[in-house]
């Protein structure tokens, strides 16, 4: 039977829509360089993290006090540079099925289509320019809004339900990521979660935290089901 309820559909970016292939990693390892010196042993974690807690790990590496304003002089220097590399790196992708379940979504009433991804807004929309997909996502829950991935998650949930002028309570929630931290995420704030094995995590890890569903990348035909829960 079909899900009739409104649809509130959140993508993760790294790993399940696009991969800039280490672009952002680069740019981020320099922002913090930039700060603490090239001579820290920098130990970070990226795959389903959040940009905030990215900061705070590298912070922290350094035995450094980790202030609001030391984190948003990070930030700032992360999106300058991730500029520059989004520019010049040669290696790109945007992942199958990506674009045509989107377009397919942008016909569909009923729906609000938007990001849930640790990314800071402007760093996502930095991403997402290099391969044309800024258009189909106006609302998301962003790595800016919380440094834990469930509340970002939900952030972007409560902006959905708004869009669709109801309650939160009265939407279905989907979350679409790569790794087992964006099921986690999906679990804690009561949504589903469709794990893609494009990024960070393998269908049999994304099925054993719990995913609602798995698929290998977004051309599998039951994806679309799946999504609007048919």
């Amino acid at each position: 039977m079909t899900d009739a309820r409104p649809k509130i559909i959140l993508f993760d970016i790294d790993g399940t829509l696009i991969s800039a292939h280490g672009a952002g990693g680069r740019a981020f390892k320099r922002a913090l360089r930039d700060l603490i010196g090239p001579d820290v042993e920098l130990e970070l974690t990226f795959a389903g993290g959040t940009d905030l807690g990215i900061a705070r790990q590298g912070l922290e590496c350094a035995g450094m006090e980790v202030s609001k304003e030391v984190v948003n002089r990070v930030l700032d220097t992360y999106v300058e540079y991730l500029v520059d590399t989004m520019r010049e790196t040669t290696e790109y992708t945007v992942f199958a099925g990506v674009v045509e379940l989107l377009d397919e979504l942008s016909r569909r009433d009923g729906l609000a289509v938007g990001l849930g991804t640790g990314n800071i807004e402007r760093g996502a929309r930095i991403k997402l320019a290099r391969g044309g997909l800024n258009d189909y996502f106006d609302f998301g829950g962003f790595g800016c809004d919380a440094e834990e991935r469930a509340e970002l998650i939900r952030a972007g949930a409560t902006r959905g339900a708004a869009k669709l002028g109801v309650s939160l309570e009265q939407c279905r929630v989907l979350v679409i990521g790569d790794t087992t931290r964006d099921v986690a995420a999906a679990r804690a704030i009561g949504a589903e979660c469709l794990g893609v094995a494009t990024g960070g995590a393998t269908r049999d890890e994304l099925e054993a935290c719990g995913a609602t569903a798995c698929v290998a990348d977004l051309t599998d035909p039951t994806v679309l089901d799946i999504v609007l829960g048919a």
